[in-house]
């Protein structure tokens, strides 16, 4: 069981927030002398930085954008003296990829896993009606017992770099908001919904846990603020009569309100926007409310210009209008659990989301792009490190299920992408996995994982595993492109046949697939990297899509350019987006869009 809640912070009746984002200190720690200089007192120097962002664009200098150590922030809070008597609490929404949190020179807690958020208690450390001082100490090394997975190397002038065993820059720093909180110290801890719809009511089962013995009450209300529903006690069901479902991009929002009570007193309450509707597989079909879904959509990033992986509130606006634009309808969090505040106007926008843990370079390489489409093979599980790597794994699941379960936008989890498949070693470790996360969550969504190009077939021993069979295929891009798209388009369509003869009885959708592309490039007839080529290479890809009645879903790589690790297949970043990095549309953004509208939603059912 976790630690901490990780309810998202509110200011309620009897709870209060205090956003502690804006300007920190900050310095790189390249000799890691931090420790035992005492920079857990104050750190040296005065250089500021903004938190929530990450770190490495602010700066014109290459050491520095490639930093790979220890690097510390510090800040001063004030805590009110009529907070007394209360929980206090520092909660980070993340820290990447780990961190040590001291407060007036105390070291609180540590957390390893730079996409969840953790909390501090420093109720019996902080000084009251006076200023208190957090240093925060963080690292971004890579290595092969956390995830995301890869390496670091020391180069010869004695500096670390990076080295991810996948395809996205190592961005990292304090990169969502940080909060300072106050709490009864009897609150609600947790709670897990499910529910079922008959006919036109609905029944919201429900647990809840806190820390303490207190009667706990529960209220339903509608959008207009009405109580349409309410039960005492700890577990029961809500009956919602005539109850508004929350539908694809149609969502209807109610409010659940918990109270822990003594009698007549309020000890505690807790308030949180949910839907009301059911996921699940069904055969070939992925039903929502009963009703089968065709997914049209994207794998995104968090990753904008200057803040880089930094939550940026202008960017979820802009990205969710794009969304809708185009008419999707999903996304995927490749390839780790976003910030809260894009589930929240995802539950609001009506848009799917499958939730993806950190779980990302798990086949060895440095360009598991390329590599995995010749057939490459690295038994990544067969390692004498993969215990420690699973216990990793298996807590970045619980930290996110805890965190997005009661998000009705959030419809399956993904639990690994692109992991090497073809070896035995690797049947025990998704076992675990997929055990967790079915144990876990009380509307048992469905689960599944992105397979890699070698993830065949007559390869893969591992996808008897999902409910939902996802692909990432580069048919046409990294395997036969350009001129040789024809027989791309043969090779693709065999592996499909192929899976159409194993009858799997189960959904299959595409969550990669896509070409490189300039915004600026041009060319009659088309050569790769133009944007005539990404228009013929989806223009085939779709073809295939619509040749097989039990795929029923796509979602594009990528929805906007973004920055990975410098090299020669990348042009300043991945360049597969339907959208530029500054969030204007390729020419096939508007193919896309034409596509997407005349879908519709129950597509091939």
């Amino acid at each position: 069981m976790l630690e901490h809640s990780m309810l998202y912070p509110k200011t309620t009746l009897t709870r209060r927030r205090i956003s502690m984002d804006g300007m920190w200190k900050f310095c790189l720690d390249e000799k890691a002398v931090g420790e035992k200089e005492g920079w857990m007192d104050g750190i040296p120097g005065e250089e500021m930085i903004p938190v929530p962002a990450s770190f490495q664009d602010f700066y014109t200098e290459k050491d520095i954008r490639e930093y790979t150590g220890d690097f510390w922030y510090e800040t001063d809070f004030f805590v009110p003296g009529e907070w007394e008597g209360r929980e206090i609490l520092l909660r980070f929404g993340a820290a990447t990829h780990r961190a040590g949190v001291y407060v007036n020179g105390i070291l609180i807690t540590e957390h390893e896993g730079g996409f969840l958020p953790f909390s501090a208690d420093v109720t019996t450390v902080v000084r009251y009606d006076s200023y208190n001082k957090v240093v925060v100490k963080v690292n971004n090394e890579l290595n092969c017992t956390n995830i995301p997975c890869g390496e670091t190397i020391t180069l010869p002038n004695g500096k670390k770099m990076s080295k991810p065993y996948f395809d996205f820059f190592n961005y990292a720093g304090l990169q969502r908001s940080v909060y300072l909180l106050a709490l009864p110290r009897e609150s609600v801890v947790d709670f897990d919904l499910d529910y079922a719809i008959h006919g036109k009511n609905a029944e919201v089962s429900y647990q809840v846990r806190t820390n303490g013995e207190h009667a706990v009450q529960l209220e339903l209300l509608d959008a207009e603020g009405n109580c349409v529903a309410q039960k005492d006690g700890k577990e029961g069901v809500l009956y919602v009569e005539n109850a508004h479902l929350w539908q694809v991009r149609n969502a209807y929002l109610y409010r659940l309100r918990i109270r822990i009570m003594d009698g007549e007193e309020l000890i505690d309450e807790y308030e949180q926007e949910i839907g009301i509707r059911t996921v699940k597989v069904e055969g070939t079909d992925i039903l929502l409310n009963g009703e089968p879904v065709y997914l049209r959509g994207f794998g995104k990033h968090e990753d904008s210009d200057i803040v880089g992986r930094g939550f940026n509130i202008g960017i979820m606006k802009r990205d969710f209008e794009l969304m809708k634009w185009i008419g999707a309808n999903s996304f995927r969090t490749s390839h780790y659990p976003y910030s809260e505040e894009i589930y929240q106007m995802a539950d609001r926008e009506g848009f799917l989301i499958i939730d993806e843990v950190p779980a990302v370079g798990m086949f060895q390489s440095l360009m598991n792009f390329m590599e995995a489409s010749t057939g490459k093979q690295t038994a990544f599980f067969e390692k004498e490190t993969t215990p420690v790597l699973l216990k990793a794994h298996l807590r970045a699941i619980e930290e996110m299920i805890a965190r997005d379960k009661n998000h009705p936008s959030v419809v399956a989890w993904s639990l690994l992408n692109e992991p090497e498949t073809t070896n035995e070693a690797a049947v025990p470790y998704f076992k675990e996995v997929f055990d967790l996360a079915n144990k876990l969550d009380m509307q048992k969504r469905p689960r599944t994982f992105a397979l890699i190009m070698n993830s065949l077939p007559d390869t893969c021993k591992c996808y008897q595993f999902s409910d939902i069979i996802a692909l990432n295929r580069y048919y046409g891009w990294y395997m036969k492109g350009g001129y040789e798209i024809s027989v791309a388009e043969e090779l693709f369509r065999k592996e499909m046949n192929a899976w159409k003869e194993k009858k799997l009885n189960k959904p299959f959708i595409f969550t990669e697939y896509g070409a490189d592309t300039l915004a600026s490039e041009h060319k009659l007839p088309s050569v790769m990297w133009s944007q005539e080529y990404q228009d013929e290479y989806l223009k085939m890809t779709h073809e295939v899509f619509d040749s097989y009645d039990f795929i029923k879903g796509e979602q594009i790589w990528n929805f906007a350019d973004f920055q990975t690790t410098e090299g020669i297949m990348r042009v300043n970043g991945n360049k597969k987006g339907v959208f530029t990095r500054q969030r204007q549309p390729k020419d096939i953004a508007y193919k896309l869009k034409e596509r997407w509208e005349n879908l519709p939603l129950d597509y091939k059912k």
